[in-house]
């Protein structure tokens, strides 16, 4: 590309940018005008949480009076119910871009600014689907790096993590184990380790049962299923199997890292998602999410990857803030 092809290509993604016209999916992959890059309030509803983060600007810089979209506005946390609704015409559908975290996290694999891959796949009724996809898709990832970028990686291991490379052809050479959540928490308990955080079933696994349980699988890869369905967003699928009362949630853990991919079923039927929009108050906000349900739905599911802790995981670096150029993070936005 020449120079003059290149300026030409920054000109007119800077033209583009600002249209609210875009599909909500394009959206979700552009810095757009209210992003924390910009004086105006940030953009996008949210998907993997739910939540809306506000970027407050700072007091040396003009506000506009007037919202950009005449509605309020706010950064996006996921794509990924926008993927459902694309899924539903094109059975499978990904997206890669920036996702933004509110999460006042100052530790070594925490963002507020990361890149991820979110999938989701029409007619997937089962976990074992899409842990099979989720497993898949971290192989062939993987062999394609380490054959595409040979020195690179062969830097990292040499003089960022010495061992890495045999810990990951450990990872590679074995298939990924699976437990329940409900077997991680026995496990956990049993441990001779003490943990700064109690596990107890219905809380959330720390980054540290995380590591534990892929110590205690023989550091190897392993999916943990069937969370409470206290601890899960409103969409996950119900596996109406009380008293405990589970959905089919899923996170794979990996060596280093913990959580890397987070996923599950979405609910499809229409009175589940009704009534879990209702209790949670949200049946106004996500109404148009329920009428896709309500005019016709299939079975569905997908996931999420942070593409940052990916390459922690294969490269052995410690720290997330070395894998991303402009690390963002509470109390840091100097680029």
């Amino acid at each position: 590309m020449t120079l003059r092809e290149l300026e030409n290509f920054f000109n007119l993604r800077q033209s583009l940018t600002p249209l609210p016209g875009w599909s909500a999916v394009a959206q979700s992959c552009l810095h757009l005008p209210g992003s924390s890059d910009s004086p105006a309030s940030a953009s996008r509803v949210a998907g993997t949480t739910g939540a809306r983060h506000h970027a407050q600007p700072s007091g040396k810089l003009k506000v506009p009076e007037e919202n950009f979209f005449n509605v309020p506005a706010f950064l996006t946390v996921s794509g990924q119910l926008h993927l459902e609704v694309m899924s539903g015409a094109f059975t499978q559908v990904f997206t890669f871009g920036p996702t933004f975290r509110a999460e006042n996290s100052q530790s070594r694999r925490h963002l507020a600014e990361f890149y991820m891959i979110e999938a989701e796949i029409s007619f997937v009724d089962s976990l074992q689907d899409l842990m099979q996809v989720i497993e898949e898709l971290f192989r062939a990832t993987t062999m394609m790096v380490l054959s595409k970028c040979p020195e690179d990686v062969e830097l990292c291991h040499k003089f960022i993590a010495p061992g890495q490379k045999d810990r990951l052809e450990h990872m590679l050479k074995n298939n990924f184990l699976i437990i329940s959540y409900t077997e991680a928490v026995e496990i956990l308990k049993q441990a001779s380790q003490n943990f700064t955080f109690t596990p107890e079933w219905g809380a959330d696994l720390r980054t540290e049962h995380e590591k534990y349980l892929v110590k205690h699988c023989g550091n190897i890869p392993v999916f943990v299923i069937n969370y409470p369905l206290a601890l899960k967003p409103f969409y996950m699928r119900d596996n109406e199997d009380g008293p405990q009362h589970t959905v089919a949630a899923v996170d794979l853990l990996v060596p280093g890292v913990g959580e890397l991919f987070g996923g599950g079923l979405r609910e499809e039927r229409y009175h589940f998602l009704e009534e879990r929009l209702a209790r949670s108050g949200l049946t106004e906000v996500y109404q148009w999410y329920l009428d896709l349900r309500r005019f016709g739905s299939v079975p569905h599911g997908g996931f999420g990857m942070g593409f940052e802790r990916y390459l922690q995981c294969i490269l052995g670096v410690d720290n997330i803030k070395d894998v991303i150029p402009f690390p963002r993070f509470p109390h840091s936005c100097l680029l």
